[in-house]
């Protein structure tokens, strides 16, 4: 195997030390606060799981518990060094810190869903003008809708007119979010296609 391969390979978490397995939780994390990948990658393995039920259990939704568990375990990376042993376990540590993103993601969501929604421009032209406007532009939307491949279709539509989040559609459709997201990109950059043709 190459140097590079060797080095990607330890990144990605497939070689890890082999006495991972007999260290403590506190060594690993002591570790960790010197700056080791490996014991970072050896406390993700060991805590990952339980530190995702936990975010998943106060958020209810895929995506944003992945990322209070992304941004908890960068955050016990960059303050490691500040654990005592004395304090707490590591597994009590490390649960407090996603438990604590995961509030904070609440409450971030919570003031996003609850801005008021900027005060809409006065119309320009009168309401016969802005009636046939509209329903000449939701004619033009649909037949483009129509257009488009049934399952990039099904997730805008379902996106837009029935207001699903994309985790929402990822559950509800049983597909992986990754999906409904290349579903939707992909859907909405043919549809600005299709609606520039008929412009």
């Amino acid at each position: 195997m190459s140097d590079r391969a060797m080095g990607l390979s330890s990144a990605v978490g497939l070689e890890r030390p082999d006495d991972s397995g007999k260290r403590s939780d506190e060594q690993i994390l002591e570790a960790v606060g010197r700056g080791d990948d490996d014991a970072l990658g050896v406390l993700y393995d060991r805590f990952g799981r339980v530190a995702y039920g936990l975010a998943y259990r106060i958020l209810r939704d895929q995506s944003l518990a992945e990322d209070a568990v992304q941004e908890a375990f960068l955050a016990v990376w960059r303050s490691a060094d500040a654990y005592k042993r004395e304090r707490a376990k590591p597994s009590t540590w490390i649960l407090t810190v996603v438990h604590r993103r995961s509030v904070d993601l609440v409450r971030r969501e919570e003031r996003r869903r609850g801005e008021p929604l900027e005060a809409a421009p006065e119309p320009t032209s009168g309401p016969a003008d802005e009636d046939a406007s509209l329903r000449d532009q939701r004619v033009a939307v649909q037949a483009a809708l129509s257009e488009l491949p049934g399952d990039q279709r099904q997730a805008l539509e379902l996106a837009y007119y029935g207001g699903l989040t994309q985790s929402q559609l990822a559950e509800r459709l049983g597909v992986p979010l990754g999906t409904i997201k290349i579903r939707m990109f992909a859907g909405l950059g043919r549809l600005r296609e299709l609606l520039a043709t008929k412009v």
